[in-house]
């Protein structure tokens, strides 16, 4: 039975929001792992409660409208998310280690089809492997001469890499790596003879989560 003028927080279960009845906020935090509720006296408190700072209620909206973007194949429907342009590529890249094994890939944001896909290859690093998908990106559009498809990336630092026109790793010469920097002499090259007019995005992670090429290893 319900509990007299009680209303219940659930900041983490099935459906996080507020509810006035018990056995509501039972079934969404029963079984639920590491579920989160509270009870409070008045709706006015739960309600601040709930909230939080802006910050934190930025990122309870967050999570609940990207959990509701998931299909039944685990990825994300983003024509949900007008912003994010669906003709444009995405492009990760992935480190086990720092140097580790390295990969990158690109897919399509549409389907999150891949495109292509580099790697594991030894002594790496996540800033170069984001480097090289980006430029990898932009070679296969300019030799199919489109110029105007986007490229998303999560990474600062490969985008400042393209625009000097070079990469600035510190990454040491090993035996192992000598393939990567095979591939990073001929990233420069490329970026430093080559000017692609394709826009390269920045993909907004706290709003949209984990980058469509994403590895799925954080």
């Amino acid at each position: 039975m319900a509990q007299k003028n009680k209303y219940y927080v659930v900041w983490q279960g099935r459906c996080p929001g507020i509810y006035d009845d018990w056995e509501d906020c039972l079934e969404q935090v029963n079984g639920f792992p590491d579920a989160k509720y509270k009870s409070f006296k008045s709706k006015e408190a739960a309600v601040a409660a709930f909230r939080g700072t802006g910050e934190e209620e930025e990122e309870i909206l967050t999570r609940i409208a990207l959990k509701n973007l998931e299909m039944e194949d685990g990825r994300r429907d983003y024509t949900q998310i007008p912003e994010i342009n669906l003709s444009a590529i995405a492009v990760d890249g992935a480190c086990s280690g720092n140097p580790g094994m390295m990969e990158y890939r690109g897919v399509r944001v549409i389907d999150g089809q891949e495109i292509f896909h580099v790697g594991p290859l030894p002594d790496g690093t996540n800033n170069v492997a984001e480097y090289l998908a980006l430029i990898h990106a932009l070679a296969l559009l300019f030799r199919n001469n489109d110029s105007t498809t986007p490229i998303y990336t999560d990474s600062a630092t490969a985008v400042a890499w393209v625009r000097n026109r070079g990469c600035r790793t510190q990454l040491a010469p090993t035996q192992q790596n000598q393939k990567i920097f095979e591939m990073l002499a001929r990233a420069n090259v490329w970026i430093r003879s080559h000017s692609p007019m394709n826009p390269i995005l920045r993909w907004n992670t706290p709003m949209w989560g984990e980058i469509p090429a994403d590895f799925g290893r954080k």
